[in-house]
């Protein structure tokens, strides 16, 4: 028993994912690695957008007319790959986070010119550098405009686009819905604002207090602004971060 205690750190818990589904593969792989009853409960949908400022900023970026580009998420990757060839990413690239990190390099055989030591935008933000050339930020339609804001204090130009939609669903799926109704869930991770607020948008009832675990310091002040109680942080923030911090939530607590 104690060794199995040990190689599975979470038997016997119950997680929510509430990352879109395309996204949840390597925390699901991870937290059942542990022992752990998984229930997928994507609380925003990925959609992707054809518009003519993003054809626009795309064909500007193959044709050498941005500095730099700024990455912030792994389907930002994925939008690039279906319009574009690894050669047109012609300007420097600013990645946040070791997974956006790792997918650009996958697609490029290229790393990322910066990547913050801390895997926010603001992190970002302060890490860049001075200057004044064209930025492309191809981002979520539902991301703060903070970032776009830093860069032009350091004088730089940058063009937001929107590169993908952020939909949010109507409810959560059934056994999502029925193992928070009936007390059966042990803890909720969150890897964005948006998932945060689309579980909360798609929330009905709740029994139990199911830990609440977010990937950073952005997605955890969007877990408080929403009125939840943040029991632990990733650090890093990453996937494997957020699995060790639902480990550190869970640590203590027993079921009755």
């Amino acid at each position: 028993m104690t060794t199995r205690r040990l190689a599975e750190p979470l038997a016997g818990r119950t997680i929510i994912v509430t990352r879109p589904q395309e996204q949840t593969a390597e925390l699901v792989r991870r937290l059942k690695r542990r022992g752990a009853t998984v229930i997928l409960a994507p609380a925003i949908e990925i959609v992707s957008v054809r518009t003519a400022a993003l054809g626009r900023a795309l064909r500007d970026l193959a044709d050498g007319r941005f500095d730099w580009v700024t990455i912030t998420s792994p389907r930002t990757v994925d939008v690039f790959r279906e319009h574009l060839t690894p050669r047109d990413v012609r300007a420097r690239v600013a990645a946040i986070g070791d997974g956006t990190a790792e997918a650009f390099r996958r697609w490029t055989r290229r790393d990322p010119d910066l990547v913050p030591k801390t895997f926010t935008t603001s992190a970002l933000a302060r890490a860049f550098p001075r200057g004044d050339g064209r930025v492309l930020c191809a981002r979520a339609d539902v991301a703060p405009e903070g970032l776009e804001d830093a860069l032009a204090s350091k004088g730089w130009h940058p063009v937001r686009v929107n590169a993908y939609r952020t939909r949010f669903p109507r409810s959560l799926p059934k056994d999502a819905r029925d193992a928070l109704r009936h007390g059966e869930v042990d803890a909720v991770t969150f890897t964005s604002a948006s998932t945060v607020r689309g579980f909360v948008r798609a929330l009905g009832a709740v029994k139990g207090a199911p830990k609440v675990v977010c990937i950073g310091p952005v997605t955890a002040k969007a877990a408080r602004d929403h009125g939840l109680t943040v029991h632990a942080v990733a650090k890093p923030h990453t996937v494997e971060g957020l699995v060790a911090a639902v480990e550190r939530a869970l640590a203590s607590r027993t079921r009755g």
